[in-house]
C-alpha cells in the first residue's frame, strides 16, 4: 500500500503540473451538456413530460461520456511508462510488483472524480437541483466510482499492449458514444425497435438509469442490482486480461 501511494503521487504530480488533462477532459462533456440543454434541449423535452429538468436529466450522461474520456488518458500515461522502460525499472527495486500497475488505476480513480465534480458544479450553474439524501448521493458517487473502476481496468490492456500512442487511446471512442446510443440523453421509447433493444440492454442505460433515479430521490428498482452487476463483470473480465498483459510484460 505505501509503494503504490508514492507511485499513485508521482503520477498525481504529473497530473497537477499539466492540469489541461482535466480541463480537457472535462470541456467536451460541459460543451455537451450546454448545447443538448440550450440548443435541442426545447426539442428533446418535447418527448418528456413537461415537469422535466432537462439538466437533471442528462447529468448522467454527461458523466459518463467525461470518466469514458478520462481514461483514454490512462491508457496514454500507461503506455508512455511501458516505453520508457518505467516497468522493468521499478520492478529491480523492492517494491510490490503490482504497485505500478494499481498506481496508474487509483489516479484515473482520483482524476476523473475531480472531473465528475467539476461537471456537477458546472450542472449547478445550469439549473441541475436534487432532492436526494446523502444515501442517495453515496451510492450515485459508488456506481460513478464502480463505472470509472470498470473503465480504467479496460484501459490498462491496451495502454500495456498498444504498439502506437494512438492505438493505446483509440479504444475509449467507441466508449465516448455508448451514452448516444442509451436512454442519457431521450428516452428510448422514442427510438426505432432495433436501436431500442440494444439501448435498453446495454450496461450505459441502467447505469444512468439508476444514477437518475438516485439523484431525483425516485424508486431505482432493479435497475441498480443490473448496473452493479454490469460493473462488476467488466471489471472481473478487463482485470483477468490486464492481469495477464501486465505479466507478460514483466
Amino acid at each position: 500500500m505505501k509503494h503504490t501511494g508514492v507511485l499513485t503521487g508521482r503520477l498525481m504530480k504529473h497530473i497537477l503540473r499539466s492540469p489541461d488533462t482535466i480541463i480537457t477532459v472535462a470541456i467536451t462533456p460541459i460543451a455537451m451538456m450546454l448545447m443538448f440543454v440550450y440548443v435541442f434541449g426545447g426539442a428533446v423535452k418535447t418527448s418528456m413530460p413537461a415537469d422535466v429538468n432537462y439538466v437533471n436529466y442528462q447529468l448522467p450522461g454527461i458523466l459518463l461520456m467525461a470518466i469514458a474520456s478520462g481514461i483514454a488518458y490512462t491508457a496514454y500515461r500507461l503506455f508512455m511508462d511501458v516505453q520508457k522502460g518505467m516497468f522493468p525499472r521499478f520492478n529491480s527495486m523492492p517494491i510490490g510488483r503490482s504497485s505500478m500497475l494499481w498506481s496508474h488505476v487509483l489516479t484515473s480513480l482520483v482524476s476523473n472524480m475531480i472531473t465528475v465534480v467539476i461537471i456537477i458544479i458546472v450542472a449547478l450553474i445550469m439549473g441541475f437541483r436534487s432532492s436526494a439524501g446523502i444515501l442517495n448521493w453515496l451510492a450515485a458517487v459508488g456506481i460513478l466510482v464502480l463505472y470509472t473502476l470498470a473503465l480504467t481496468w479496460v484501459a490498462v490492456i491496451p495502454g500495456i499492449t498498444a504498439k502506437s500512442m494512438e492505438g493505446a487511446s483509440a479504444f475509449s471512442y467507441p466508449l465516448l458514444f455508448l451514452p448516444f446510443l442509451s436512454s442519457a440523453f431521450v428516452p428510448t421509447e422514442t427510438m426505432p425497435t432495433v436501436l431500442r433493444v440494444f439501448a435498453e440492454n446495454q450496461p450505459v442505460t441502467s447505469i444512468v438509469n439508476s444514477i437518475r433515479a438516485l439523484l431525483s430521490n425516485e424508486p431505482v428498482g432493479n435497475e441498480i442490482w443490473v448496473a452493479l452487476a454490469w460493473c462488476a463483470g467488466i471489471i472481473a473480465v478487463a482485470w483477468f486480461f490486464a492481469m495477464r498483459a501486465y505479466k507478460s510484460r514483466i
